[in-house]
Parts: C-alpha cells; structure tokens; sequence
C-alpha cells in the first residue's frame, strides 16, 4: 500500500485513508474479503472503512500487541509516536503489569485497564494512550475483527475521549481525528522520511528544516514527489557526510 501511494505519486496524508490494499488467497480470508484465490498478491478494493488506511494493516495491529493478547496502551502509543510525533512520557519506575489471572478472565481489556489506571502513576500516561487504543480494540492480535473478546465479557467499547474532550469510535473514529490532524500527521512523516534519507537521528536545529519541507509540500497537496524534492534540495542533506568506505 505504502509503495503504491509512492508511486502514483498520492498525498502522504492518503495513508491514513486508503481504501484499497494487496492480499492474496490466505490474507484476504484474514481480512474477511470474499473472492481472492491463489498465492499471487493482487490489489483489491477496500469496501469496509474500518480497514481503511494505516489502521486496518493486520501488519502494524500484529506487532503492536503482545503475543497472547492485544494491548491498547501499546497501540495508542505507537499512533502517538509513529503518526503523530506526541510520544508520551516514560513510565515511572516500578509500575506493576496488567493483572491476569483467574479475577480478570471475564472482564474486558477495557475492565482491566481501568483497573491498572487506579494507580495514580499510570493515569497521567495511560489518559492519553488508551483512548487511541481502545478505539482499535475490535481487531484481535493478530488483526482480526471480532465483536467480543470471549464468552460473558459482552460487545466490544471501542469509544474514546481524549484529553482535549474530543469523542470518537472504532477505528473509523479515530481516522477522523488524525485526519483533523493532518498537517501534525504529514510533519511526523517528514521527520521520518527526513531520518531515512540522512542516516541519523534529528536534533533540535533540524526542526526548521522539517517544516520548512512539510510547508512547502503543502503547496502540492503534500504529494510523495514534493516531500522528496523537498529533502534532496534541503541543507542536511546536501550537506551530510559520506562514508568513504574505510571506516
């Protein structure tokens, strides 16, 4: 999905609204799309708008849960940090897991997250990361939809409230709210892209820089060709060391 924004030369900010992605035979019953056989990947068309875009990649839901269940504090932390450049602070020392034992088995992730919120500590954090999450909890941890978690714990609550008091729901919901924060999504991208194309991590005197290539692109409905321009024609690049192979 991602390579082909690039190359039709889309909007960056199209990531988050994608409604078209590639499977083959296996992934497309994963994704519960009807139709799809063989091994061979091919482009299909994204009907259900809570797949759409960056946060309904079974790939990204995967690996921002644990092993053995999904984590919304994980989730809402990686839309924070990877989409929209707010990282949340770090925990304090000695905060205590999520209890799971035999107590929890019919509580939901929301149940058991509000019990973990008890402690003052984790609140301050967990306020803004677990609405974000909550709102993806339909998809399990391997990204697949599903209504409940198990038997006696009842229909998912995928709502969310955030800090700022601005309600959403599901995964829908919470595309509209980046999608309100575009130019916030499109400046983390080009940090991002910026960090690729230098082969090292941004310091302070590279803001400038950053908003400076997101303003510009801005100009061309932030398209792929532009961002990139945008960095080639930049100091820090123009400017930045090469290994002569020695080293």
């Amino acid at each position: 999905m991602v390579e082909s924004t690039l190359r039709e030369d889309r909007s960056v900010a199209d990531l988050l609204t994608t409604d078209y992605t590639f499977v083959n035979e296996r992934l497309a019953e994963h994704y519960g799309i009807q139709g799809i056989y063989g091994s061979e990947f091919r482009r299909v068309a994204v009907e259900d708008p809570k797949r759409r875009g960056l946060l309904g990649q079974a790939s990204i839901l995967t690996v921002t849960s644990y092993p053995n269940r999904t984590a919304p504090t994980i989730r809402g932390k990686w839309v924070l940090e990877q989409l929209l450049g707010t990282p949340p602070p770090p925990p304090p020392p000695n905060v205590p897991s999520l209890k799971d034992d035999a107590s929890t088995k019919t509580m939901t992730m929301r149940q058991r997250m509000e019990q973990h919120r008890a402690n003052p500590a984790c609140a301050v954090c967990h306020k803004m990361m677990d609405p974000l999450g909550f709102s993806l909890e339909n998809f399990d941890g391997l990204g697949r939809w599903r209504d409940s978690t198990g038997p006696g714990t009842g229909p998912i609550d995928s709502s969310g409230v955030l800090p700022d008091g601005t309600k959403f729901e599901g995964p829908a919901g919470l595309r509209d709210v980046l999608l309100s924060k575009r130019d916030l999504f499109v400046e983390t991208f080009t940090e991002r892209l910026l960090t690729y194309a230098l082969g090292r991590g941004l310091e302070q005197y590279d803001r400038p820089v950053i908003r400076k290539i997101a303003r510009e692109a801005a100009l061309n409905d932030q398209r792929w060709s532009s961002m990139i321009f945008g960095i080639v024609k930049s100091a820090p690049f123009q400017m930045r060391r090469v290994s002569d192979g020695n080293n």
